[in-house]
């Protein structure tokens, strides 16, 4: 809500907004015959508004990817059944494998 809130006052509005004004002054600088300070004007609020809409969409792809993160991590906490069929029992000693000039730091 504080997002929004922060929107309205910047005069942007939320990202719906800002595009469907965007592309309203697209069609009025295409098709109508204004001014050249009009042009600019409208140019410049575009390029405001443009931005605005970058930023949101920054940040919407930012949260994607933390969500995205955190469902690979949780998915990664289950055991895998294949690894554990791999994986060495009780009675099975991992040095028993190792060529004796073989160094282990863990």
């Amino acid at each position: 809500m504080a997002a929004k809130k922060k929107a309205k006052e910047g005069g942007t509005g939320t990202f719906e907004e800002a595009m469907g004004k965007l592309e309203a002054m697209v069609e009025a600088m295409e098709n109508d015959q204004l001014p050249l300070e009009e042009l600019v004007a409208h140019y410049e609020k575009g390029a405001g508004l443009l931005r605005h809409c970058e930023k949101v969409l920054t940040a919407a792809k930012e949260r994607i990817e933390l969500i995205e993160v955190g469902n690979s991590a949780e998915k990664n906490l289950a055991p895998d059944p294949e690894a554990e069929e791999d994986s060495p029992g009780p009675g099975d000693s991992p040095a028993a494998e190792l060529p004796e000039d073989d160094i282990r730091l863990l």
